[in-house]
């Protein structure tokens, strides 16, 4: 059975670097949940039909890591009808052998409600928005207001809001280096794989 690591958070809290550092420590395959809603998204039209049709090639589209379409995707991922599509999609990513990790906003609510492990990485809203226009090249207060505008849209959409599992460990990375926050990480899968 695949081992399967979930890995919640807002925007910029540090959850994407973390679930990429432990796929590459445990040889685990890792997808970026976010990716799905962005290509939905940026495929434009029909939202729940460019869900439905969603491809891998998809997945590698230019200019899926800019502002707008993270916007663009928390808009179309409070539509429950794209949500449903998208569930079957990352289940079967889940169900890849050794293990997956995968990160978003409800993986360890929704998507994989029984891995083992769950993280709900965060991160104060200064320090995210700090960390994201450094990463665009953007004004850090025009980062902030974006930041909790799609934090208010994403924790109360009524279709999987953004919220801790009742059993995810959280990390706060707002004081930590990368190396930090991902040896924290190390520790607990390895401490709930009985490493």
């Amino acid at each position: 059975m695949p081992f399967i690591i979930a890995i919640d958070g807002p925007a910029a809290s540090g959850k994407g670097t973390i679930a990429r550092a432990l796929a590459d420590r445990f040889g685990f395959h890792h997808l970026d949940t976010g990716l799905l809603y962005r290509a939905t998204g940026a495929k434009g039209g029909d939202a729940v039909a460019a869900a439905r049709t969603l491809t891998a090639a998809d997945l590698t589209r230019e200019g899926l890591r800019s502002a707008e379409a993270g916007q663009a995707a928390s808009r179309i991922a409070a539509i429950p009808e794209v949500r449903d599509a998208l569930v079957a999609f990352q289940r079967h990513f889940a169900a890849q052998e050794p293990g997956a990790v995968l990160d978003g906003r409800d993986i360890g609510t929704v998507i994989c409600p029984d891995a083992p492990v769950k993280l709900y990485v965060v991160a104060s809203d200064a320090v995210r928005a700090a960390r994201r226009a450094a990463e665009l090249g953007a004004d850090p207060d025009e980062m902030l207001a974006q930041l909790r505008e799609r934090d208010l849209r994403d924790s109360q959409r009524a279709a999987a809001p953004l919220r801790p599992a009742e059993d995810a460990v959280v990390l706060d990375t707002s004081a930590l280096s990368i190396e930090a926050a991902v040896a924290a990480a190390i520790a607990h899968v390895e401490r709930v794989r009985g490493a």
